[in-house]
């Protein structure tokens, strides 16, 4: 990817874990490489098409200036999502954040910590088999889509499909959403959680009927397992009510275990039924 670099940018700010610093203040030192897509701009000549670095340096002037925290962990992560919250072209940075006057009572050139910070494209599903299923479905999307960490770009259909994993129950309208986010996959996880409680989820039965289910599908090209989390989601092959309304968002988006598309999958999956009814 791109990047656009910035080195050495000084500000004078009220940052620290004494109580004079955040008093009397100290100089901390900025560099920042900015992750877009810079060929647009190049093609074009137009600076709306790219990132204005004199912005975002005025930004993060303004940012510390205006804020005061102990760490500059907090600092420099705070800045970091204030930036990829506000700048429409930003994709992901890397920051780091220096302070030259470190009060450590011994000579040394400086201390910094230095992170890097993306947005994250995620495909979720959802699904409701009880009371108000769609007003469920749309209470789930409203309830990511109201947070400024994560922005749903997409919905598939509301599809209806029977029940999976042979407990009696209604029928379940399922979908699919495609998402950006800034939070990391445990991180998502809990707002999702969040979001099935204030929908009145209660996790009695496995399988079972539910007002609200959200399951994360696809997170980037990752591969990541937890005793808690499975991406890509461990069954999400195998089952139709995720495979149909996923295929409307990303039919080409390559399974990373798999190495099919959601289109491949979603047609290995009904195509042995068609075998069968011939």
């Amino acid at each position: 990817m791109d990047k656009i670099k910035i080195r050495g940018l000084e500000i004078w700010a009220k940052h620290g874990v004494f109580p004079e610093e955040n008093v009397l203040g100290q100089k901390f030192v900025i560099s920042a490489d900015l992750y877009t897509n810079t060929r647009s701009a190049g093609k074009s000549d137009d600076l709306t098409q790219s990132i204005h670095y004199g912005e975002v340096c005025q930004f993060m002037k303004t940012f510390m200036e205006e804020h005061t925290y102990q760490l500059i962990e907090t600092v420099a992560e705070k800045l970091a999502e204030e930036l990829l919250l506000v700048f429409e072209h930003l994709q992901g940075i890397r920051l780091e954040i220096a302070k030259p006057w470190a009060p450590v009572g011994l000579p040394l050139d400086t201390v910094s910590v230095e992170i890097s910070r993306f947005w994250h494209r995620a495909y979720l599903a959802l699904g409701s088999n009880l009371g108000d299923k769609e007003a469920y479905l749309r209470q789930g999307i409203q309830g990511l889509q109201d947070r400024k960490d994560c922005r749903v770009t997409a919905v598939s259909s509301f599809l209806r499909t029977a029940p999976y994993g042979g407990v009696a129950q209604d029928d379940f309208l399922n979908a699919c959403l495609e998402l950006d986010t800034l939070l990391t996959p445990e991180e998502l996880l809990d707002v999702m959680h969040e979001i099935e409680q204030e929908a009145g989820r209660e996790r009695l039965i496995h399988w079972g009927p539910r007002t609200l289910d959200l399951d994360i599908i696809f997170y980037d090209d990752i591969v990541y397992d937890t005793p808690e989390l499975h991406i890509p989601h461990i069954d999400m092959q195998n089952r139709d009510f995720v495979l149909n309304p996923l295929a409307e968002l990303c039919p080409a988006y390559r399974h990373p275990l798999l190495k099919k598309t959601v289109e491949e999958l979603k047609n290995a999956l009904t195509e042995p039924e068609e075998a069968h009814a011939k």
